[in-house]
């Protein structure tokens, strides 16, 4: 599969079989996106794969916000929570921060790591969608996350079970200008 192919063909998926997914090839994934670039090559962005129990209780309880989200994650056999470590990006070694910009860099680390993880899982015919609707602080005491972490994101991943035709876009003169 050539790059070109990788994005044009990956959908996100919000429904899928009930396989389970191996620990191998999820470590094999998250090897291929530790290639994401991060912030002075910071690479705070750490992954916590859930299944089970603990995947339901989160589906349940930390979705109210968009219930929807829930159903999805209820339906995939595993969810990837996308935490990244705190106050490391945007920052100088003296603290100062180094653009006006200051420590929303994180969030830039975690969205291009997180595209890299639903490539390099799309390859391996993983599917997966990538949600930003949540309640961040019930779900990451659910998580036990440490003091030093933050929830960005929620992946839930699976063999896909449809096939989601690719919406329009926009034309590249809409895109693209040149000065």
């Amino acid at each position: 599969m050539t790059a070109n192919e990788c994005i044009k063909g990956r959908r996100s998926i919000r429904k899928f079989k009930q396989d389970p997914i191996s620990h191998d090839l999820l470590a094999e994934i998250v090897e291929t996106a530790s290639y994401a670039p991060s912030w002075k090559h910071t690479q705070i962005v750490r992954y916590v794969a859930v299944e089970g129990e603990l995947k339901d209780k989160i589906a349940a309880e930390g979705t109210s916000m968009f219930p929807n989200n829930g159903k999805i994650m209820q339906n995939a056999p595993m969810l990837i929570a996308v935490t990244v470590i705190k106050n490391r990006c945007g920052y100088e070694r003296d603290g100062s921060f180094t653009t006006p910009r200051k420590d929303t860099w994180q969030m830039y680390d975690a969205g291009v790591a997180s595209q890299t993880f639903c490539l390099a899982a799309y390859e391996k015919g993983i599917g997966s969608v990538i949600m930003g609707i949540f309640d961040q602080e019930k779900i990451e005491a659910l998580l036990e996350l440490p003091e030093d972490r933050e929830l960005v994101a929620l992946i839930p991943i699976g063999y896909p079970d449809e096939e989601p035709v690719a919406p329009k876009r926009k034309p590249v003169d809409d895109l693209l200008s040149f000065k």
